[in-house]
């Protein structure tokens, strides 16, 4: 690198091919040519060792044909990838399965919460080891981002292994012993069997430490992946890149709704067994789906991305040139190495400091109970609708891809948008975000959209037939006798438009196939009505229609709901980096991502699964011990539901508003307006700021003349 009259020279812009026209900024740019030689001979590594660690490659293996591939484009092209993976895994398919693995394994919302609450967990915890170590000089951070990914597909592989560990699932309801049998003797020999061990504490355990190996895999992805991108592309073209990157990471969910939800489509057994020949159908209350295939598929896509990012060397050609501009750029008396130990002693100061900006501790605070809302709701939206609108697991993880990218990724991009637009200051940042969670505030009232329950015999409505004291909720002479007290959970919709928990409790005496699934005849317990005359049979093992008509005015409300979320993110973000110092902001970003996860999404699966194992109204009682929840309470659902988003949203405001009311510019106040943007000097002289564009504020202690230009001390 070069110092001439002109200013600091980017030797990054001539050297580095990102596949877009840069401009070159220096006055005397043909001068320059004689000098070019001299100054690439000097950013040639020396020495074979070196050259050979530049060289892309595995090992020894670092052949010719393979450093055609050595570029920012490429590294870029790896790392979208392996950030869209992450996303479908983490936010997509885990999120998808959750109402799935509940119902297989015997699992409360409580305890899947656990298992979604574990990614966080691990990430928290590895976050700082990750930084520190892979940020350090020297270290290869695509062999970090490598390994985190063959973590998280190694993740996913034991995401799925609870599938090969228990036997083949049994549909209840496809045996002689589930129908109606007049003095039968009960039989409990189902208890000794191996099904006992399909359901509880060891599931839980294999998939929490799964969803453990996920957050630790995907730590480098978002802080180390960043810093390769602008470590080895020009400033100008940094924000490309990561947008791009970013783009991804949105889409990520939304594959993972989308084909999560395909596969739940396809029977959980189909390798041996095929569906048709059993009786069953996706429409189906005991359906369970191939929740494992999505995990399987990301494990191998997984080991297809890892292995060309660990083949990119530590740095990219260009990475001095560009290091050095960054460098001149930012100040002219570079730190040296005992600023970095003089800073790392002063990290309580700096914590102390950024603790005593009011503005900077609401905007946590603000972010955080954000992020609790997001969490919770992405892993137990699906199972709302699920049960509210009378949907299949496919169809709810569907609606949600399908409003994911336009609400997510649209809101995100529209909030960035409008603060450039607006050139907003800090503090009308603030206000936006204030405005638009007021917005979202509102919007939430969508969960007082609640369907009617299921008129479910013996817990929301009675039995045609006469109760049996001491019978249980579930008896009634109709189906007194029939040894029923050991069936298992198979609900059948019947022609007078009840559910009944079995067959059995149907009274039904006999059964047929009627197209994919089991038709029932002879049920004691069913009213035969003459508008239902026409059909042939009196239950079936479907899921009855629901008339509700709510379904989607809730979606599009939801969407508002995402939409208005997520256009805060942004600002916020900004607001945060202009709230504190510049030499203070990547430290500020760390400890708010600290307060996201302990105060946000960490809690966020726990009270959310709490809060719906409340409304249940049916526990499943398997050989004396209590399983998932087999029917919930529509409107205490909704009504949990509504208080968290309510309460959540309202925090969010207030503390957004305390945030903008503590919020003091440097300087005094500015009124918030609207500032010109600066242009850059590239001469001897800096450039000179009349009192118009700065509001008349002189230069602050902290580098800030005002707010909303950031201009720093060296212009």
């Amino acid at each position: 690198m070069a110092v001439e009259e002109g200013g600091c020279v980017n030797k990054a812009f001539d050297a580095v091919d990102d596949g877009f026209h840069t401009i070159d900024l220096r006055s005397n740019h043909l001068g320059n040519d004689a000098k070019r030689p001299e100054a690439e001979a000097e950013s040639e590594p020396h020495g074979g060792q070196e050259s050979h660690a530049l060289r892309c490659g595995w090992g020894m293996f670092r052949p010719a044909w393979l450093q055609r591939f050595r570029t920012a484009k490429w590294a870029l092209f790896w790392l979208c990838w392996a950030g869209a993976i992450q996303g479908m895994v983490v936010n997509g398919f885990v999120n998808v399965v959750i109402t799935t693995i509940e119902k297989r394994f015997g699992l409360r919302s409580m305890q899947t919460g656990v298992i979604a609450g574990g990614y966080d967990m691990a990430s928290f915890a590895c976050l700082a080891p990750v930084t520190y170590l892979g940020g350090r000089m020297g270290s290869s951070k695509p062999r970090w981002l490598g390994w985190g990914v063959l973590l998280m597909g190694t993740g996913s592989l034991i995401f799925a292994l609870p599938h090969f560990l228990v036997p083949p699932y049994r549909i209840a309801g496809d045996e002689p012993e589930d129908l109606c049998i007049p003095n039968r003797t009960i039989s409990m020999n189902h208890c000794d069997s191996d099904s006992t061990s399909e359901g509880g504490a060891w599931a839980v355990g294999v998939f929490v430490f799964a969803q453990l190996l996920h957050g630790a895999g995907a730590t480098p992805l978002f802080t180390l992946g960043v810093t390769y991108i602008d470590e080895n592309v020009s400033k100008k073209m940094s924000s490309v890149y990561l947008g791009v990157y970013y783009t991804m990471a949105v889409v990520g969910p939304a594959l993972g709704y989308v084909l999560g939800g395909q596969m739940l489509n396809i029977y959980t057994d189909f390798p041996t067994v095929d569906s048709e020949t059993i009786g069953i159908t996706p429409q189906s209350s005991v359906w369970i789906g191939a929740w494992w295939v999505g995990f399987i598929l990301s494990a191998i896509l997984c080991l297809v991305v890892a292995i060309p990012l660990l083949a990119f060397p530590y740095e990219l050609p260009g990475a001095a040139e560009i290091r050095a501009s960054k460098v001149c750029e930012a100040h002219e008396g570079a730190a040296s190495k005992s600023a970095a130990f003089s800073a790392l002693h002063e990290l309580p100061q700096a914590t102390v400091a950024l603790m005593r900006n009011p503005t900077f501790v609401f905007l946590n605070l603000a972010g955080a109970s954000e992020g609790m809302l997001i969490s919770g709701f992405a892993a137990f939206l699906p199972k709302l609708i699920e049960n509210q609108f009378a949907v299949s697991a496919s169809e709810a993880a569907l609606l949600l891809g399908v409003i994911t990218v336009p609400a997510g990724g649209g809101g995100t991009f529209i909030g960035g948008w409008l603060v450039k637009r607006w050139k907003l200051a800090c503090a009308g940042i603030i206000k936006l975000c204030v405005a638009v969670t007021l917005i979202a505030a509102v919007f939430t009232f969508s969960f007082v959209l609640s369907c009617d329950d299921y008129p479910f015999a013996g817990v929301t409505e009675n039995y045609n037939s006469p109760s049996v004291t001491g019978g249980g909720v579930l008896s009634a002479q109709c189906n007194w006798g029939c040894g029923c007290e050991g069936a298992a959970y198979a609900p059948v919709c019947a022609r007078d438009g009840r559910v009944y928990f079995s067959a059995c409790h149907a009274g039904c005496r006999a059964a047929a196939r009627h197209g994919a699934a089991h038709a029932y005849r002879d049920c004691a317990c069913v009213q035969h009505a003459d508008s239902n005359s026409s059909i042939p049979y009196d239950a079936i093992n479907n899921v009855c229609s629901s008339d509700c008509p709510y379904l989607w005015p809730f979606v599009f409300l939801a969407f508002c709901v995402m939409l208005f979320t997520f256009l805060a993110t942004m600002p916020a973000l900004s607001a945060t980096l202009r709230c504190v110092r510049e030499d203070q902001r990547s430290f500020a970003l760390g400890i708010q991502w600290i307060k996201v996860r302990l105060l946000g999404t960490i809690p966020a699966p726990l009270l959310f699964g709490f809060l719906i194992d409340l409304s249940c109204s049916l526990w499943e009682k398997t050989c004396g011990s209590t399983g998932a929840c087999l029917l919930y309470d529509n409107l205490n659902m909704s009504r949990y539901m509504l208080a968290l988003a309510l309460v959540g949203k309202l925090c969010s405001v207030v503390f957004f508003f305390l945030a903008w009311w503590c919020y003091r510019p440097p300087g005094g106040k500015n009124g918030n307006g609207v500032t010109p943007a600066l242009e850059l000097g590239t001469g001897d002289k800096p450039p000179t700021i009349s009192a118009t564009q700065t509001n008349g504020l002189q230069p602050h202690e902290n580098g800030y003349c005002n707010a909303a230009l950031e201009c720093t001390d060296h212009l």
